[in-house]
C-alpha cells in the first residue's frame, strides 16, 4: 500500500553453540614431561632441534591468553641462559673431552696441590666447546618441555584432579609455579606504565624503580591469597580413626619405599628378577595410602575435568615419542648420541625423527584451551 510504513524484519536468533570441552590438563603435563624424557635419551642436537619445535609448534597453536601461558616466552630466556652458562663453564673451567683443535688460549690460573683436577684457563678446544653444546642442549630442551607444560595447562585446573590426600601440596605447588608468571606480568604492567608517562624503563636503573612495586604487589598478592585460602576452609581436617590414620601413614611409606627399591633394581643388572614385581607392588601400596589419605580431607569437585579420547591421544602421542626415542637409544646409541672425536657433523636418523613428529598429533586433535 503506497505511504505504509515499513514492517521491521526480526532477526533469526543465532543458535547456540555448544562449549568445546577443554583437554584435561593432566593430558598436557604428561605428554610434555614425556617429550622431555626423549630429550634425555639423546644429545644429537638435529633430534633435539626438532624436539623444541614440535612442543613450540604445539604452544603456538594451542596457548590460551593467560599470564600462565605468556611465562613459556621465560622458559626459553632461562633455556638459552643455561645454554649459555655450561658453554662458558666449558671455556673457563676446560672440558674432560681430549681435543686438537685448539681455538684459543687462555692464560692458566695456578692452584695449590689440594685443588688437583680443577683447571681455570687454558686450552680451548673445539672438541670440548661441541660436547658443552650438545649437554647444555639436553638439558634447555627439557626446560622448555617443562615451560610447554606450564604454558598449556592451567595448573589450578590440574589442582582440582588431584586426589584429596596431594590436595595440601598440590597447592603449595600451584602456587610455586603461578608465582613467576604473575611476576613477569606484574614487571610489564609497570614498565609500560613508565613508557606511557615517558620514564626510563631499561638498564639497571630502570630495573631497581620497577623492582619494588613489584615486590609490594607480591606481598599483597600473599596476604589476599591466604585470606581467601582461610576463608575456604584449608587445612581443615576430618575425624578419622586412628587405625586408619595408621595404615594410611604405613601404605603410603611402605610403598615409596618400594618404588624406590624396584626402580633401583631395574636400573641394575642383578635386580632384575625382584625389580618389577617390587615396584609393582611399591605402586599398589601407595596407591592405597593415597586412596586411604583422602578420607582426612573430605571435599567436592565443581565440574570436574573429563578424561576423554582426545585426552588419551595426547597422552599417547608423548609416550610413544619417550618410548620409540628409548628404544632408539638401545639399538642405535651412535645415531643418538653423535661422537665429538674426531670431529663430525651430526645426521638426522630417519625413524627417530618420524618418532619425534607423533608429538604434533596435539596440534591437530586437541581442543583451544579457553582464555
Amino acid at each position: 500500500m503506497p505511504g505504509a510504513l515499513p514492517v521491521p524484519v526480526s532477526t533469526p536468533t543465532p543458535r547456540h553453540q555448544p562449549r568445546a570441552t577443554p583437554l584435561h590438563p593432566g593430558a598436557w603435563w604428561l605428554w610434555s614431561l614425556s617429550l622431555g624424557t626423549a630429550a634425555t635419551r639423546t644429545t644429537n642436537p638435529l633430534l633435539l632441534t626438532l624436539l623444541i619445535t614440535t612442543s613450540a609448534y604445539v604452544v603456538a597453536t594451542h596457548r590460551p591468553n593467560t599470564p600462565t601461558a605468556r611465562s613459556y616466552t621465560a622458559f626459553l630466556k632461562l633455556a638459552l641462559a643455561v645454554l649459555l652458562i655450561r658453554l662458558a663453564f666449558a671455556v673457563v673451567l676446560g672440558s674432560p673431552i681430549p681435543g686438537t683443535h685448539v681455538m684459543a688460549t687462555l692464560p692458566e690460573v695456578p692452584l695449590p696441590d689440594w685443588a688437583q683436577g680443577i683447571r681455570i684457563g687454558g686450552r680451548v678446544t673445539a672438541e670440548g666447546l661441541l660436547f658443552a653444546l650438545y649437554d647444555g642442549l639436553k638439558l634447555a630442551t627439557l626446560l622448555i618441555c617443562v615451560g610447554a607444560a606450564n604454558a598449556l595447562a592451567n595448573p589450578s585446573r590440574l589442582l582440582k584432579s588431584l586426589p584429596g590426600a596431594l590436595y595440601e601440596m598440590g597447592v603449595a605447588v600451584v602456587v610455586a609455579l603461578t608465582f613467576a608468571p604473575n611476576l613477569i606480568v606484574d614487571v610489564q604492567r609497570l614498565r609500560a606504565a613508565r613508557r606511557l608517562r615517558g620514564r626510563h624503563d631499561k638498564g639497571v636503573r630502570g630495573l631497581l624503580q620497577v623492582a619494588l612495586p613489584v615486590l609490594e604487589g607480591a606481598l599483597e598478592r600473599s596476604v589476599a591469597l591466604a585470606a581467601a585460602m582461610d576463608a575456604r576452609g584449608y587445612g581443615r581436617t576430618a575425624d578419622v580413626p586412628a587405625p586408619v590414620r595408621r595404615t594410611t601413614a604405613a601404605l603410603t611409606l611402605g610403598g615409596l619405599l618400594g618404588v624406590c627399591a624396584g626402580t633401583y633394581g631395574l636400573l641394575t643388572a642383578e635386580g632384575g628378577t625382584y625389580g618389577l614385581p617390587v615396584l609393582l607392588a611399591g605402586l599398589a601400596a601407595a596407591l592405597a595410602g593415597l586412596h586411604l589419605g583422602g578420607r582426612r580431607s573430605p571435599r567436592t569437585r565443581y565440574r570436574p575435568d573429563r578424561w576423554g579420547a582426545r585426552a588419551w591421544l595426547v597422552t599417547g602421542s608423548g609416550v610413544a615419542v619417550a618410548v620409540l626415542l628409548t628404544l632408539a637409544s638401545a639399538r642405535d646409541p651412535e645415531a643418538l648420541h653423535p661422537g665429538v672425536v674426531p670431529l663430525v657433523a651430526p645426521t638426522l636418523p630417519l625413524w627417530p625423527a618420524a618418532a619425534v613428529l607423533l608429538g604434533l598429533l596435539p596440534a591437530f586433535t586437541a581442543p583451544k584451551e579457553p582464555s
